[in-house]
């Protein structure tokens, strides 16, 4: 289907939904739409009081959550238009999607050059990663196979990946990769880009959010192999984090994905969240979120300034805008700029209205910069580090490296990511209706 008559669909779509709702409910779709809004503005409001507050106010906040669904829902369902709603929401949500889809002008992928298979290919593999994926998927067989030189970890004894793979540089190794988390992604990463050598991902960590980025086979680690033999190459940027100042001795680390400074990261860095997530969560958000404890974050860059936000994530590229959080992929990762995410939340409104308005709400700010710099009130700050915790003296400066990283993927992959555009329905009703000029040989876009 082309895009035009994607843009059809998505307007046909969009009209049914409100066209259902005011035939089959008549005046009463204006009830039914602001029932469904006051219901998610108090399950909103429900959970922001759940997670700042303990004892007996938690208590009532999490039955007001789990309650105002159902009664939403008796509601519609007592007034027989529980067909009438649910019928619109999934016409709303077809406009939606169609909407988007319309508006994607063709592939958006990274720029790729055709290069040859290395003579000396050395991979890291983390046996544990992904709960195993190694061992199920016979990685290392496979690698060895194909004349790969392969370190396997040895969960009993921490090694330092990074020396590893220097080691296996200075012993005339032409291209570096890892099967693990991307925590070791990025560590490895970083000393591929140090010496110009191209980099392999192979996707054995549990969330891989890298691979996903570079469009490769989360759910078979082994087709990324397919690079060693029929590979592409891309250059894609790197974020780096780093701790210098007046009197400290400069020390940079290399981030694939993000860095997440505040709630997130003093929670991860708790003593107690390995053996009780749930329980370490819930004891630590009421003082993060009201600014009962931790540190007091300032973010300063050349496009944003943040004054105590609770929660910052700054990201090698900035996440696509297509859903409320922004935080599904990147659709690229070269763009040369880094991707602030800032959360402050001061009220149970301020929340309600970042469920309802997401990217638009006032407690979240979105924004891409070149460096970015965050300090605080303290000279010690937890940061999370593509998932690993560390804690780094005030202030960090985070930068992106544009370009510094050669990464090899197989030249067929499933997951090429599109840029999915900001829905413009403006964009999606000219696209639908430019029929003469199309015909015309014009752009309808």
């Amino acid at each position: 289907m082309n895009r035009r008559w994607t843009a059809r669909l998505a307007l046909v779509a969009g009209t049914a939904a409100l066209v259902v709702l005011l035939l089959f409910a008549g005046l009463s779709s204006i009830l039914l739409v602001a029932v469904g809004i006051v219901g998610v503005a108090l399950a909103a409001a429900g959970i922001w009081w759940m997670l700042t507050h303990t004892g007996w106010i938690r208590l009532l906040a999490a039955v007001l959550t789990a309650a105002t669904p159902l009664v939403v829902l008796v509601l519609y369902t007592a007034a027989g238009l529980l067909w009438v709603v649910l019928l619109s929401i999934a016409l709303w949500a077809l406009a939606v999607s169609a909407g988007r889809a319309a508006l994607v002008e063709g592939s958006a992928g990274m720029p790729e050059r055709s290069v040859g298979p290395p003579e000396r290919p050395f991979l890291i593999m983390n046996p544990r990663s992904g709960g195993g994926k190694v061992e199920k998927f016979h990685l290392v067989e496979k690698a060895t196979a194909l004349g790969v030189r392969v370190a396997v970890l040895d969960p009993d004894h921490p090694q330092d990946v990074a020396e590893l793979a220097r080691q296996a540089v200075r012993e005339g190794a032409d291209l570096l990769g890892v099967a693990g988390g991307d925590g070791t992604q990025a560590l490895v990463a970083g000393v591929a880009a140090e010496h110009g050598l191209p980099f392999v991902v192979i996707s054995a960590g549990t969330r891989n959010h890298f691979a996903m980025d570079l469009g490769l086979d989360r759910q078979d680690p082994a087709a990324c192999l397919e690079a060693l033999t029929d590979g592409v190459e891309l250059r894609v940027d790197l974020g780096r984090i780093s701790t210098d100042g007046p009197g400290r001795r400069s020390e940079e680390r290399v981030f694939v994905n993000n860095a997440s400074f505040g709630v997130y990261a003093a929670v991860v860095r708790s003593p107690a969240y390995r053996d009780d997530k749930a329980h370490t969560i819930l004891t630590m958000l009421p003082d993060l979120l009201t600014h009962h404890s931790g540190a007091r974050l300032r973010v300063r860059s050349e496009s944003v300034n943040l004054d105590d936000p609770q929660a910052v994530l700054v990201s090698n590229n900035p996440y696509e805008k297509g859903d409320s959080a922004g935080l599904g992929r990147r659709g690229r990762l070269d763009s040369g700029r880094l991707g602030v995410l800032g959360i402050g939340v001061g009220n149970a409104a301020e929340a309600t209205e970042l469920l309802l308005r997401g990217r638009q709400g006032r407690g979240l700010t979105a924004a891409s910069a070149r460096e970015v710099v965050i300090d605080a009130d303290v000279p010690v700050i937890p940061v999370g580090v593509d998932g690993e915790s560390l804690m780094l003296p005030t202030p960090v400066r985070c930068r992106l490296d544009a370009g510094a990283l050669r990464v090899r993927v197989p030249r067929n992959r499933p997951g090429v990511p599109h840029v999915r555009p900001p829905l413009d329905w403006g964009r999606v009703r000219r696209l639908a209706l430019a029929m003469g000029r199309v015909a015309a040989g014009r752009d309808a876009g």
